[in-house]
C-alpha cells in the first residue's frame, strides 16, 4: 500500500479487508509488525481495534517495554511463531531501521520462508517498500535511494506517490540512472503481487492508482495502471 489502511484511513477498511480476503484459512491469523515505528503503542492499539472480530490478531515487537512484551519472548522462537500466521501486516515508519532490526534477528529469512509457504505479506509505506529490491525512503532525513530491501519483488518501489513531489523526482532519477523497473502507489492504492508478478491494483479511493516506471533511452516511461476501486462492488477502474 502506498498509504492507507487502518493507520491512515481508520474509517475506510477496504484495503485491510482486501488483505484479509487473501488469507489461506478462516479465521485468518494476522500478525502486525510495527518495527518501523519502533513498536509505537498507538499503532498497535489501532491495529487491534481495526481487526477485532475479523481474525485472530497478534503482534510482533522487538523494543522492550513493560506495556508491550515481545511476542515471542526469544529470537529463537521466531520461526515457530511466524509459521503459525497467515498474514503479516507491516506498519509504516523508518524502513532502514526496520530492515536492520529484522536482519539482526533473522526475521527477514523467516518471513521469506513464510511467503514461500503461502503466507500473505502486506503493509503500508515502509511496509510496502521493504518487500522490494529497493526504492525511495526518508529514513535518513531526506528522500534518498534505499538499496537494501528484501528482494522478494525484483523491482524498485515508491509509496505516497500522489502526496510527495520530491519523492517522485528522486524515484524517477533512481529508475533512470539504474535502467530499472519501478512501481509507485498513491495513498489509498495497493499493488497485489502473486510471487513476483503483479496481478492486480486495488484502491480504497476512487482517484487513487499506481504506476509502472521504466527507463528507456535516458528517459523514464511512466505508465498509469488501472486500479480497481474496492467500494460499491469493486467493479470500477480509476
Amino acid at each position: 500500500m502506498g498509504g492507507g489502511g487502518f493507520l491512515m484511513e481508520p474509517d475506510n477498511p477496504l484495503l485491510d479487508d482486501f488483505v484479509l480476503s487473501l488469507a489461506r484459512r478462516r479465521p485468518a491469523r494476522v500478525c502486525f509488525i510495527p518495527t518501523a515505528s519502533a513498536d509505537w503503542a498507538p499503532a498497535i492499539v489501532r491495529f487491534y481495534r481495526a481487526f477485532a472480530g475479523k481474525c485472530i490478531a497478534s503482534d510482533l515487537t522487538f523494543f522492550d517495554s513493560p506495556a508491550l512484551p515481545r511476542r515471542p519472548s526469544r529470537t529463537s522462537d521466531l520461526a515457530e511463531f511466524v509459521a503459525q500466521q497467515d498474514v503479516f501486516y507491516v506498519g509504516g515508519g523508518n524502513t532502514a531501521n526496520l530492515l536492520s532490526i529484522w536482519r539482526a534477528h533473522r526475521l527477514d529469512q523467516v518471513l521469506t520462508n513464510a511467503w514461500r509457504d503461502g503466507a500473505v505479506l502486506a503493509g503500508v509505506s515502509a511496509g510496502m517498500l521493504c518487500w522490494f529490491r529497493g526504492g525511495v525512503t526518508d529514513s535518513y532525513g531526506g528522500y534518498e535511494p534505499l538499496e537494501s530491501g528484501l528482494r522478494l519483488i525484483d523491482a524498485l518501489a515508491c509509496p505516497h506517490w500522489d502526496g510527495e513531489a520530491e519523492r517522485q523526482d528522486v524515484f524517477r532519477n533512481m529508475v533512470r540512472d539504474r535502467h530499472d523497473i519501478g512501481y509507485a502507489a498513491d495513498d489509498g492504492a495497493a499493488l497485489h503481487f502473486r510471487g513476483g508478478e503483479l496481478v492486480d491494483v486495488i484502491a480504497s479511493r476512487r482517484d487513487a492508482t499506481a504506476y509502472r516506471l521504466s527507463a528507456a533511452a535516458g528517459a523514464v516511461n511512466e505508465e498509469r495502471l488501472r486500479a480497481r476501486y474496492l467500494g460499491e462492488g469493486g467493479s470500477e477502474g480509476c
